[in-house]
């Protein structure tokens, strides 16, 4: 077999990719806010329906890749050994975010015009806010379900969500800087707790 995907997935890929790009080159153009899904719609030569296939809305085309890559991720984290104290689960946790970051600044371009509409536009990074508070709230249940207790559980992902937040406030856009960033705002926690932590 030759692993490629069926023509009928290659063609829903490929248009799922068009209006991405066709979005993003609007909203650089325009500004987010001047951009309607019609618009959009327009440029990567689909119907509104085939639109709506794969998007919600506009601002759903912005996070596009990190839908993906959340639900990829968090998925592995469920599939990892049950930890029960709250360094191991940090340490845990850690390696995940930190693949996150290397994921989501695979292509730079991207990445850069991404994080300039959320800089933007309140809408988008609220939206933000609360993808990353689902993402912690997954790390949360799975936790509780791997036999942590209550305060590990609930303390883990805050610490790494905040860890991210800090780490990409540092890196200021700029994706060669992020994972470290966020790799080094893990490591300040040894100051806070001792070496075991972190």
């Amino acid at each position: 077999m030759s692993g490629r995907m069926p023509l009928r997935e290659r063609k829903q890929q490929r248009a799922r990719e068009q209006i991405v790009e066709a979005a993003f080159a609007l909203f650089a153009e325009r500004g987010f806010a001047d951009v309607t899904v019609a618009d959009i719609a327009e440029r990567a030569e689909v119907g509104r329906t085939t639109f709506f296939r794969y998007f919600g809305d506009k601002q759903e085309v912005v996070f596009s890749d990190e839908q993906v890559l959340l639900e990829e991720l968090t998925e592995r984290h469920r599939a990892q050994p049950p930890v029960r104290d709250l360094a191991g689960a940090v340490a845990q946790i850690r390696a995940v975010v930190l693949e996150l970051c290397h994921k989501f600044t695979a292509n730079e371009e991207h990445y850069r015009a991404h994080e300039k509409l959320l800089n933007d536009n309140a809408e988008l990074r609220d939206r933000a806010a609360r993808k990353y508070a689902r993402f912690a709230e997954v790390f949360h249940t799975t936790l509780l379900d791997h036999g942590a207790p209550p305060v590990v559980a609930a303390l883990a992902p805050q610490i790494a969500l905040a860890c991210f937040q800090a780490g990409r406030e540092l890196a200021g856009g700029d994706p060669t800087t992020l994972p470290g960033a966020v790799d080094s705002a893990f490591a300040q926690l040894s100051e806070l707790a001792g070496p075991d932590i972190a």
